[in-house]
């Protein structure tokens, strides 16, 4: 192989190094020559036995270009490289030489021997490595043959096999394999092998060359040459006048004659070769009448004729057409292939598997079917085709099932596949029936003579085979399953005849897998009788152990459903005689059974299906009463026929030719006759012709309730809907109802679903009407969806049933459009609509209008806040404006009478809390007269709690949460003047104020409204509402809000009185002492008194107390106690001091007046005194 550089370059992957030093990785391809020696000596070993030559002969392949040519084919530009063998042509006798050629360029010659491909693997051949592992070695055979059978082999035998192995071997799943294009593959190489054949089946039509005189031709090609038209004045016309020339052209055209009448007198045995070469004659044959008929079209023929005409040789020109057959044969031809064009035989001549077979079934006879009745193609020659086709179909189905291995294939694929191919078989046999009744219908339509139209499948023998074969699998796969480890009865055999059933069966099945079991021939069909009786041999064995191991079940059964246990479990195994044999002697234990179980029938048959749980059953499911009992009679009798069949299967066929089996079956056919359900129809049939039913009558009645009073229902006999719902059970049931009944339930069935809508609208109406009824806080604000539900009624009073027939079939092609025509329909859809309206918006309000009476309910007892008081309110206002929202009517209205009752509840807490104030203003004090600080604390104490806890929602909590925090007043002295800070003023405004608060809890609430949604009433502004509850105060009739008031002007009196004594003090400054004593003078008797009431006043401020309480005012006067004990003692003192003087003053008077009246008695003479008595 030559250098494609002139350059060596390194190893491939090997770093070097640029001027700089800079290593750079290059991958170059290695430049390596190949040795054309190696090649040559490989063409000397491989030449000869291929090509039947000597190496002397195949050295003409070793020219000089010889080492070029395999240059080129070693490197990238060569892929194939051919040696072809070349016939020399010779005498006759003489023996034949051949030549040796090598060559890149196939060319295709009849000379050409054989041609061997030598095509390279890889695109560069390696000169290490040996070429027989780099190159394909393929024979291409030429000669006189078309090359169609040598390519077919190689497509079918080689290509195709390699392929679908390689495929097999990978094991990918099916669609792995779609996914990966595999199947059409496939599919593309099937058409391939299937092309090639019909190549290679072809009837070659003889082509036809009409020979033309050369003056003529010579002539024509003149004329062309010039662009003028051909005509005989081109030819000489003493050439025109020679006898000569004219008969020439005489016996040309008589040439012609005979070589299109080989062409249109063709024909073909339909029943000797396939169908595709029948298929493919009569196309070619149009292709080649085209041709001819080209040929005489062209003008050399034409001027021919021209000829002989102008030599008035008249009779070889008139009748050329004629002669020739030409016309007729195209004709038929061409109406012949109106069937044979687009005929879908490829489609089955390619399937790949059993589905696509089965497509190309149904294609090929519906394009017969189809197509024969347009084309007159002969019906004697329709029925070779079909058998034709039959051929090829049974080839296929060969080809796909042989493809599988069917034996050895798990059951479940292997009854998949034949179970296709039987449903191939019946599709053949139903498109054969409808195949022949068209060939009939043709033949009597062409008046053509009779023959008998019958086809002989090809297929017949492999049909009977797969039936055969596939009854024959379902046995031995029965004994198989019987006899494997699942079963138990392999262990059990081993220890009765030590005999391996599993492993007897399955060496049994392995001669059969040995044959191919699809092999009808003679020679097959001798192969699977001997294979099947080594086969039944083995089985039998293993039959003798199954019958020994099931006598001993039934032995051991203790009771009869025990022994029909052990039957259901072998059941599979009763189609074997030999063990059906075995178990008839337990015949008289099974009818006995069999006996108990039809007495429950009977049993239950008597307790009748009135009672029985399937009447309940049926009316849940909507059964109607003679149906039900027809269906629960017919499901008695299907069991009674289920335990026959089970006797019949266990016993076999014949059994009531028995004694016991005929009482049996005599006692079964008379409850059978029981069990007859004719007498029930024809007594439902005889009430209902009996009654006077249909559906007529007004839509609505008032119907009088027993215990008084009026209800509306729907004018409906629920009899017409049992009717309808009988008469559609009964025709499933297969009787035969009256054409009269069933127009009356068709009649029923068309307004059933008008008539089921209005009773349960009618229901519905009924049922809110009650709620309403109950709930009559809510009339007022559905009043208006009321009055339009009765409206409706109003306008349904005056429809009748009868409209709704007479519309019924025209309103279901009438236009939506129509509304006159849809009245009554629409009637019941807006009556439906209106009364469904009318319950939502019910059970709406009344639902809101239980969260407006809860919350109306809980304003009586929850705590006396703002926040408790406008939660509540809001809740109420909330539902109020969603009311308002969704449109109910009187609302106005109905919320005034809600506030009213808001209103009462809320006077009445008012005047609760007004008697709470007032006995908290007005509480008892203490002994002291005083209200200690622990108990205020202990008050403020329970206050917080029941704050916290406001779950707790009684009056009692808000007793307690109500409290009046004391106001302390000090007296106090400034300026030698006592006065009251803050004065008994701010006391009576601090407890009005206190009181406005405790009334402003709930005064100050917003009322409630109905207006809040209303544009209109907020842009009036001369429209005034009250916004709050203070109105309130003006509704107490009794004195409960003057009775506070009072209590405050009582208390503030009583603070006046007590002050008005430390007032008092304030003359202490006020007073000159001269004053007073000048007051008081000289009697001690006044000084006496004045001296005594300074100690009772005393008491007032000299205690050891500062603060003097009032319940809810404290007046404290610890600043000014002391100054005005102390101004007090000083004047106490003065007083005393002053009173001493005096007191003084006047005992030293007394006491020299009683001196001086001692002295002066002490003067006095006693001597008057002396002898008189003594008196005390």
């Amino acid at each position: 192989m030559e250098s494609t550089s002139s350059s060596p370059a390194p190893t491939n992957g090997t770093a070097h190094t640029n001027g700089n030093g800079v290593l750079h990785d290059t991958l170059v391809e290695p430049s390596i020559t190949f040795d054309t020696s190696i090649f040559r000596s490989y063409l000397l070993a491989l030449l000869p036995p291929v090509l039947a030559a000597s190496p002397i002969e195949l050295e003409s392949l070793f020219d000089d270009e010889f080492d070029e040519r395999v240059s080129r084919f070693a490197g990238e530009g060569g892929g194939v490289i051919h040696v072809v063998k070349h016939k020399d042509e010779s005498e006759d006798e003489a023996p034949p030489t051949y030549s040796y050629k090598l060559t890149s360029q196939l060319t295709y010659d009849s000379s050409h021997v054989e041609t061997v491909a030598i095509i390279k693997r890889s695109p560069i051949l390696d000169p290490t490595t040996p070429l027989a592992a780099q190159l394909h070695i393929l024979n291409l055979f030429g000669g006189d043959e078309t090359p169609y059978e040598s390519l077919h082999a190689v497509v079918s035998c080689g290509v195709k096999p390699w392929f679908e192995a390689f495929v097999g071997a990978r094991g990918g799943g099916k669609d792995g394999d779609s996914k990966m294009g595999i199947p059409m593959t496939k599919k593309k190489f099937a058409e391939l092998e299937l092309s090639l054949l019909h190549l290679q089946q072809n009837v070659e039509i003889p082509e036809t060359h009409l020979t033309i005189h050369p003056v003529i031709q010579r002539a024509v090609e003149q004329a062309r040459a010039a662009g003028t038209r051909p005509s005989i004045s081109d030819i000489p016309s003493k050439l025109l006048n020679d006898s000569t020339f004219l008969n020439t052209l005489h016996g040309h055209v008589n040439q012609w004659i005979k070589s299109i009448q080989t062409v249109t007198k063709l024909s073909r045995d339909v029943s000797s070769g396939t169908a595709s070469q029948e298929i493919n004659f009569w196309l070619s044959l149009e292709r080649a009448l085209e041709g001819i008929e080209a040929q005489l079209r062209s003008e050399e023929v034409n001027m021919v004729m021209e000829c002989l005409r102008n030599a008035k040789r008249f009779h070889a020109t008139v009748s050329f057409i004629a002669d020739t057959g030409l016309k007729d044969a195209t004709d038929t031809v061409h109406k012949y292939n109106q069937l044979m064009k687009d005929f879908p035989l490829n489609e089955l001549l390619s399937a790949t598997d059993l589905e696509k077979i089965q497509e190309a079934l149904i294609l090929i006879f519906g394009h017969i079917n189809r197509k024969l009745k347009l084309s007159p193609y002969p019906i004697r020659r329709a029925l070779p085709l079909v058998e034709a086709i039959s051929r090829d179909f049974n080839d296929q189905l060969l080809r796909v099932l042989t493809s599988h291995r069917l034996l050895y294939t798990p059951y479940e694929t292997f009854e998949r596949l034949l179970g296709q191919t039987m449903n191939i078989f019946r599709t053949w046999d139903d498109n054969i029936k409808e195949f022949t009744n068209v060939a009939r219908e043709v033949t009597r339509k062409r008046s053509e003579k009779f023959i008998p139209i019958k086809v002989n499948p090809a297929h017949a023998k492999l049909q009977d085979r797969v039936r055969y074969l596939r009854d024959w699998r379902k046995q031995h796969e029965q004994l198989a399953v019987m006899t494997g480890p699942t079963k138990g009865l392999g262990t059990v055999s081993m220890e009765i005849g030590g005999m391996d059933m599993e492993a007897e069966v399955k060496e049994a099945y392995e001669v059969m897998k040995r044959i191919d079991v699809l092999d009808v021939s003679v020679e097959g069909s001798e192969i699977w009788v001997a294979a099947e009786n080594a086969y039944n041999e083995r089985v039998a064995r293993v039959e003798n152990q199954i019958i020994a191991r099931l006598r001993d079940r039934l032995g051991t059964a203790r009771n009869a459903n025990e022994m029909f246990r052990v039957f259901s479990k072998f059941n599979a195994l009763f189609v074997r005689p030999k063990i059906r044999g075995a178990i008839q002697e337990y015949q008289t234990q099974l009818i006995d059974s069999v006996k108990e179980d039809i007495k429950r029938l009977h049993d239950k048959f008597k307790t009748q299906y009135r009672f029985s749980e399937a009447y309940h059953m049926s009316q849940m499911r909507d059964l109607p009463p003679i149906s039900g009992a027809i269906v629960w009679a017919r499901q008695i009798d299907r069991q009674l026929q289920a335990y026959m069949k089970r006797v019949e299967d266990v016993l076999g066929k014949g059994w009531e030719l028995y004694a016991e089996g005929q009482k049996l079956q005599s006692e079964s056919a008379a409850f059978r006759k029981k069990l007859d359900t004719r007498p029930v129809y024809d007594a439902w049939l005889h009430d209902i012709n009996r009654r006077d039913m249909g559906v007529n009558g007004r839509l609505f009645e008032i119907v009088r309730l027993r215990g008084g009073g009026f209800q509306l229902a729907v004018n409906f006999d629920p009899q017409i809907i049992t009717l309808f719902k009988e008469v559609r059970n009964l025709l499933w049931q297969n009787f035969q109802v009256p054409h009269a009944i069933t127009n009356m339930a068709k009649d029923a069935k068309r307004v059933y679903p008008h008539a089921v809508s209005l009773m349960e609208t009618v229901r519905t109406y009924g049922q809110t009407l009650d709620l309403v009824e109950n709930n009559k806080g809510i009339e007022w604000l559905v009043a208006e969806y009321r009055n339009e539900a009765q409206r409706m009624v109003g306008r349904g009073m005056n429809i009748r049933w009868d409209h709704f027939m007479n519309q019924y079939d025209s309103g279901r092609y009438v236009t939506s459009g129509d509304a006159r025509d849809t009245r009554h329909i629409q009637f019941v859809r807006e009556f439906a609509s209106v009364v469904s309206i009318l319950q939502d918006k019910t059970n709406n309000v009344i639902d809101l209008y239980k969260d407006i009476t809860r919350a109306v309910e809980e304003l009586s007892s929850c705590p006396y806040t703002t926040e408790a008081f406008t939660e509540l309110l809001s809740k109420i206002q909330a539902a109020i404006d969603r009311l308002n929202l969704e449109g109910y009517a009187n609302l106005e209205q109905w919320v005034a009478e809600l506030d009213q009752r808001i209103e009462a509840i809320l006077l009445r807490r008012l005047s609760h809390t007004i008697q709470l104030w007032c006995q908290e203003f007005d509480r008892v004090e203490d002994a002291d007269g005083r209200r200690e600080p622990p108990a205020l604390r202990d008050i403020t104490n329970k206050r917080r709690t029941d704050r916290a806890d406001k779950r707790i929602k009684d009056e009692r909590t808000a007793e307690v949460t109500l409290t009046l925090k004391p106001i302390v007043h000090e007296i106090r002295i400034q300026n030698q003047v006592i006065f009251l800070d803050p004065p008994i003023e701010y006391a009576r405004q601090s407890w009005v104020k206190q009181l406005h608060d405790w009334l402003g809890v709930v005064c100050r609430l917003r009322r409630i409204q109905s207006s809040r949604y209303e544009i209109g009433l907020q842009m009036q502004g001369s429209i005034t509402t009250e916004v709050t509850y203070t109105s309130l105060l003006t509704h107490f009739t009794d004195g409960s809000l003057e009775h506070p008031f009072s209590l405050i002007e009582l208390k503030v009196q009583q603070l006046k009185e007590y002050v008005a004594k430390w007032l008092q003090f304030q003359s202490l400054w006020d007073l000159e002492a001269e004053y007073v004593f000048n007051r008081l003078g000289d009697s001690l008797a006044h000084w006496q008194q004045l001296l005594t009431e300074i100690k009772k006043a005393r008491s007032t401020f000299d205690t050891s107390e500062t603060q003097k309480s009032f319940g809810v005012c404290v007046i404290d006067y610890e600043q000014v106690q002391a100054r005005v004990n102390a101004k007090y003692d000083a004047w106490q003192r003065d007083i005393l001091s002053r009173f001493g003087i005096k007191l003084g003053n006047a005992m030293k008077e007394m006491h020299a007046t009683i001196l001086k009246a001692r002295n002066d008695l002490e003067h006095q003479s006693i001597e008057g005194l002396v002898g008189a008595p003594r008196r005390f």
